[in-house]
Formats: C-alpha cells, sequence, structure tokens
C-alpha cells in the first residue's frame, strides 16, 4: 500500500503555476491538450521507470512529504542511514538524462518475453548476448526448471513458445518476471541485462525471495528497436 501511494503521488507531481496567467482569446483545442497530457504521463512513467521500489517510496516520501528518513527508515525496514541513501540515488537517477541510444533494461525484460510468448525465435536471438546463459537455484530445479543452459541459441530455444504465465514483476530493484500459479508467484526470472540485450536469466524459487516480488506493469508503449 505504501508504495501504490508513493507511486500515485509520484505520477501527480506536476507543477502548477502560483501567478495570475493571461489567458488568449482563444479556448485551446482539447485534442492538443489530450496530447500533451499523453506526453506528459510518458515521461513522468520513464522517470518512475529509473527507479526500484525501495528507491521510490524513500524518495517520495522524503522529498514529497517531507518525512525524515527515521521514519522511512521504519517503514522500509532498514537503516536511516541506508533510507538516505536509497533517496539520494533516486534523486541522482530522476535527475540524470535518460540514455537515449539504447532501450532500458524493462523494455529489454518485456520485449524478451513478448518474442518468447509469440514463438519470435529470430527476435530472441536478437535479445539475447552470445554468451548468454541460464541457471537455476536449488529451489527452482525441484519446481522442474532446467539446472543450466548455455549459447545464445539454446537458450532462445528454451524459451521460444513458452513464458505465457510469466507476468512483469521487480526482482529486487531489477526488472524481472515471475510464473504465476492461480495468482501466486512459483518462480522468479531474474534476469541481468547489459548494453541492450539478456546476458544472463536465473530461475529463483527461494520462499524468501518470491514473496518479496513487487508487480510492474509490462508490455509498456516503446518497443525495442529491432538490429
Amino acid at each position: 500500500m505504501t508504495v501504490r501511494l508513493c507511486l500515485d503521488r509520484l505520477r501527480r507531481r506536476v507543477p502548477t503555476p502560483e501567478a495570475d496567467i493571461e489567458l488568449p482569446d482563444t479556448a485551446p483545442d482539447p485534442a492538443d491538450e489530450m496530447e500533451s497530457a499523453e506526453t506528459l504521463g510518458v515521461a513522468l512513467q520513464a522517470v518512475i521507470d529509473r527507479l526500484g521500489p525501495r528507491e521510490r517510496v524513500a524518495f517520495v516520501l522524503h522529498d514529497s512529504f517531507g518525512f525524515e528518513f527515521a521514519t522511512i527508515a521504519e517503514v522500509l525496514d532498514t537503516t536511516p542511514p541506508a533510507a538516505r541513501t536509497l533517496a539520494s540515488r533516486a534523486r541522482a537517477k530522476v535527475r540524470r538524462p535518460a540514455v537515449e541510444d539504447g532501450p532500458a533494461d524493462w523494455e529489454v525484460v518485456d520485449a524478451f518475453l513478448a518474442a518468447a510468448r509469440h514463438g519470435e525465435f529470430e527476435r530472441l536471438l536478437e535479445l539475447l548476448a552470445p554468451d548468454a546463459a541460464v541457471g537455476a537455484d536449488r529451489a527452482a530445479v525441484l519446481v522442474g526448471t532446467p539446472h543450466r543452459i548455455d549459447g545464445r541459441e539454446q537458450v532462445a530455444t528454451f524459451f521460444n513458445g513458452a513464458a505465457a504465465s510469466a507476468l512483469p514483476v521487480f526482482v529486487g530493484d531489477r526488472p524481472g518476471a515471475a510464473w504465476f500459479d492461480r495468482g501466486t508467484p512459483r518462480v522468479a526470472f531474474d534476469f541481468v541485462v547489459s548494453g541492450g540485450v539478456v546476458h544472463r536469466i536465473d530461475f529463483r524459487a527461494e520462499p524468501a525471495l518470491l514473496g518479496r516480488l513487487v508487480r510492474r506493469a509490462g508490455d509498456r508503449r516503446r518497443e525495442v528497436g529491432r538490429r
């Protein structure tokens, strides 16, 4: 609930002019206003996507609501110095210009999952590094995942036509996915993304990690560019 409230507050952080503004004689075009609002929404969502769940909470509670770090630390079950670090790291990400020459990690993850579901083998190859590999912890192996897969083609073959029940989540602060069974996460897909491609996917099923997964919105507006 705290994370949801913080996200809502962050999305509403649109500056409101305090001084009187001289309005033009003609009313604005509703279509232009709608386009402007949509553009602003996409921009705010792009900023939000740069932050991990805990970074978002620390940033919004401190910078928007003015909470002390001691209080934020209690919400996040951490120490005040750690809460301060999370807020500082989030502030730096928000202020840093987005990288224009490459997709965000969540875009790569979501594009990979979409290609897997639709059986787009060549697209999977594009999104995988040549040395891509899949690993798994003991808990994941016990529920049926492979222990290890090495190589781009082998990984693409395994995922081709699969991942139909995988939903987008945050694994820690990283965008990933998880296989859900009747609303319960069973296996997390922990992605390592660098340079716009997937280098590693780890199947993780330890209960402590599954209990900390945070759902995120997937299949966003901008598709990862095809090479």
